[in-house]
């Protein structure tokens, strides 16, 4: 029986946020993957890319999930690119239902100008050509992985979360009830 919930999904798209309140209605942890990537680290995600290169970071993404995929009754917010790694879901999945969020390119841009965080694979010239060329690429994998689709485009966080909940309460194969 799965009692963790992983969420997938390009930047922007609302992984944390919506994370954070599902954890909190579900009485569940929460667990940011690049949180947890950058203390490990020592230094920022766009440190370990300018720094070290994008191989060290996706070996890093990969040690964490393995260890973060073990827990139960967790929400677990994972970074971007999570789905580039077949190995990464192939953990996750043992554990948790995927949840993948998805949200219009211009939605994303706007969310990501917003947070003010800066985003090394938009470090280039045309961000919004960036994202489309990113999420034209990444969308099957997303897809590929998901037992679930959430859009968040037009949605709040609350009603986001009780769809998320409605679907995860139709699911036989999901613990919603905390374990002991």
């Amino acid at each position: 029986m799965k009692s963790n919930v992983a969420l997938i999904g390009f930047m922007g798209v609302g992984k944390t946020a919506v994370g954070e309140a599902l954890a909190e209605k579900l009485g569940r942890e929460f667990v940011e993957l690049d949180l947890l990537i950058k203390k490990k680290a020592g230094k920022s995600i766009i440190e370990i890319f300018q720094q070290d290169d994008e191989i060290t970071f996706r070996e890093l993404e990969m040690e964490i999930t393995r260890h973060v995929a073990q827990k139960s009754d967790a929400v677990i917010a994972c970074g971007g690119g999570i789905v580039l790694n077949q190995i990464n879901i192939d953990r996750l999945r043992v554990n948790s239902r995927i949840v993948y969020l998805t949200a219009s390119p211009a939605i994303i841009l706007k969310r990501i100008a917003r947070g003010g965080e800066r985003r090394p694979l938009l470090e280039v010239p045309d961000p919004a050509s960036a994202v489309r060329e990113l999420l034209k690429f990444r969308k099957p994998l997303y897809e590929h992985a998901a037992d679930i689709i959430q859009d968040t485009s037009r949605l709040n966080i609350d009603a986001i979360v009780k769809q998320i909940i409605s679907r995860l309460a139709e699911d036989e194969g999901f613990n919603l009830k905390k374990q002991h």
